[in-house]
């Protein structure tokens, strides 16, 4: 408010005195650029900040020296690479040390997570007869390198040439079966991931550096970073698309999945579908499908380049198909994109394409030729409404000859319509004639549900699901305080209501739960905006509940939930960053640095102390973005 008013005087002061010399001229000259005018900031005001961020430079030099030797290696890891990305700009050799320290603590901490979590997959496979699915572990080499390439490249090649020589260490030393041609091993992930994130923040240059290494392939993760780029640049992404299309032309391993691929820059940016040899597929995409509007001339040599390796003759009868998509895929992926063809290439390349289509007709499994068009045809047109597809499932169900059949089918619209946030998915489930699927059904399709309806502040079927649903205390806590936030504005006396039901639901939780001060952190985030007093104190009982939860850590804040049957196997996570510590800390720094330090001291966990003081830092030394 400070820098506001004194702003607001020196415009106002310099309208009046321009107002008093110049009562001849109508036209009035511009104010003069005097030295108190450049200045956003007092002199005291301009003292206080420095003394501020001194402070804030010892909290972090002070964390480092104990960071070094926290027993946990996740919690060093983070916390060095964290303080390093905090100090570089104050101090960038001290920052180096400390991102070299944290990728040491890093590489351990990976091992021993992927060592864990090869045993709960070995576990839920033995549940299931061979169906998985997991909660990933965080990959903090890919953080301490994310954080290190945004200030240093020479840094971050440091860090991928290390993860490289693991990764090819770990390849030989273990059985793996062969990759995927057309997904990146896990180093050039991590680049392209890093690469993505300068990206996001607006570094298109050092993104492009960072990404040319490994957009020299066909890849899925490679096509959606062009996309991404395509967004902000066109002329960078459609100049490298390019370069792909000519040497996907003369490369004999190219096949019907990388025309697939490639296809999705032009046609549907942030969809891809690959197919296996059996004419199964796999899909990855976003929410939103706008086709690119590139030249004329681009698309024409998709269409070129397409035909040339759709229309390459078929493996000779005996001999192996060393394709990805064998001669299923490449079926499905002809039927697919035929239509694009049909609109903007050759006639003759068309008829070509028809002629092979047909003659793979003829080879292909009954699997293959009975592919759902809907699935085929994703983001292509528009997807069947809900009702229609339900129809086929619903006259099964009438023809279903055993009770594991009928759930079966119960559980497939309860999923269908769960996704498209329709409450009929709970009767859906209430069918299901299996006591426990249907319990684990019900409290899997409610969190989703209420997930749905927050997204879209329907806030009345949200807190009718807290009231009816199957959910936990926690889940009802994050629903009552999203609702109050959407509410906040046009009705505060519901809102304050919301909050205070939300605080009596976190206290259902058990006091050693980690969950507990979760709850309550998230009740502090929505009392931000209503009422900070009461912010502080939840802050502080948050703080108390922490210290009697042994698994609190102050952040990776989310909402988990799974089902798992033979039949079907899903997780649904959701990141929820109210349950964590950096922004309420961040938010409470800036009203009132000391008070937020002493809060922050109240931690008896490293953990959760450490979180708290970098955040507090953030918030005095980071630069605030326009």
């Amino acid at each position: 408010m400070r820098q506001i008013i004194v702003v607001i005087c020196l415009v106002l002061s310099g309208v009046v005195a321009n107002a008093q010399t110049q009562i001849v001229d109508t036209k009035p000259a511009p104010p003069a650029k005097t030295a108190a005018a450049k200045s956003a900031l007092s002199p005291e005001a301009e003292r206080e900040l420095k003394e501020r961020r001194a402070k804030a430079r010892s909290l972090l030099v002070a964390l480092s020296s104990d960071a070094r030797t926290f027993r946990d290696e996740t919690l060093r890891a983070r916390s060095l690479a964290r303080i390093a990305d905090a100090l570089w700009q104050v101090d960038a050799e001290q920052g180096r040390l400390l991102f070299r320290k944290a990728w040491e603590a890093a590489e351990n901490a990976d091992i021993e997570s992927d060592k864990k979590l090869q045993e709960e997959i070995r576990i839920h496979k033995q549940r299931t007869g061979g169906g998985y699915a997991y909660n990933a572990p965080p990959n903090l080499r890919r953080e301490v390198l994310r954080l290190a390439a945004r200030h240093d490249r020479t840094l971050g090649e440091e860090f991928l040439d290390k993860l490289k020589v693991q990764k090819l260490e770990a390849a030989t030393s273990a059985t793996t079966t062969n990759p995927d041609p057309h997904r990146l091993g896990e180093a050039s992930s991590q680049r392209l991931g890093v690469a993505k994130e300068l990206l996001q923040v607006g570094e298109m240059e050092r993104a492009l550096q960072f990404a040319d290494p490994v957009l020299a392939v066909v890849t899925m993760q490679g096509m959606n970073f062009l996309s991404d780029v395509r967004e902000k640049n066109p002329a960078a992404a459609d100049s490298r698309y390019a370069a792909l299309l000519a040497s996907s032309t003369n490369n004999p391993q190219a096949d019907a999945n990388t025309v697939s691929l490639l296809s999705s820059y032009i046609f549907t940016p942030h969809l891809y579908m690959t197919f296996s040899g059996n004419g199964s597929s796999s899909s990855q995409m976003s929410s939103t499908i706008v086709p690119a509007a590139v030249t004329p001339e681009l698309r024409d040599a998709f269409f070129q380049t397409a035909a040339g390796i759709l229309l390459r003759p078929l493996p000779v009868a005996g001999q192996p198909d060393p394709s990805s998509s064998g001669v299923n895929g490449k079926y499905l992926v002809i039927k697919r994109l035929l239509s694009f063809f049909e609109q903007g290439a050759p006639s003759g390349m068309v008829e070509s394409l028809r002629g092979h289509l047909n003659a793979l007709n003829a080879i292909v499994n009954d699997n293959t030729r009975r592919y759902d068009e809907d699935q085929l045809n994703r983001g292509l047109r528009p997807e069947r409404a809900t009702t229609d597809r339900e129809q086929p499932l619903l006259d099964r169900i009438d023809r279903a000859k055993t009770s594991g059949e009928r759930d079966d089918l119960y559980l497939q619209l309860a999923f269908m319509t769960s996704g498209k946030g329709d409450m009929r998915a709970r009767d859906f489930v209430s069918k299901v004639e299996d006591s426990e699927i249907r319990k684990q059904a019900q409290a899997y399709i409610d969190a989703s549900l209420s997930l749905s309806s927050v997204q879209k502040k329907l806030t009345d079927q949200a807190i009718e699901l807290v009231h009816k649903g199957d959910l936990t205390s926690i889940h009802k806590t994050w629903v009552l305080t999203e609702c109050a936030k959407i509410l906040a504005k046009t009705d505060r006396e519901k809102a304050v209501d919301l909050i205070e039901e939300a605080a009596n639901e976190a206290r259902r939780i058990e006091v050693s739960d980690p969950d507990l001060p979760r709850a309550l952190l998230a009740v502090a985030n929505a009392l931000k905006g209503i009422d900070m007093a009461r912010a502080w104190d939840a802050t502080f009982d948050a703080v108390k509940a922490a210290n009697s939860a042994e698994g609190f850590t102050g952040e990776d804040g989310e909402m988990v939930a799974k089902f798992q049957s033979k039949g079907h196997s899903s997780v649904h996570t959701n990141d929820v960053p109210e349950f964590d510590l950096e922004g309420i800390f961040k938010d409470l720094a800036v009203l009132d640095y000391d008070r937020a330090v002493e809060l922050a001291r109240g931690f008896q966990a490293e953990g959760p102390r450490a979180v708290a003081t970098i955040a507090i830092a953030r918030a005095i030394l980071e630069p605030k973005r326009k």
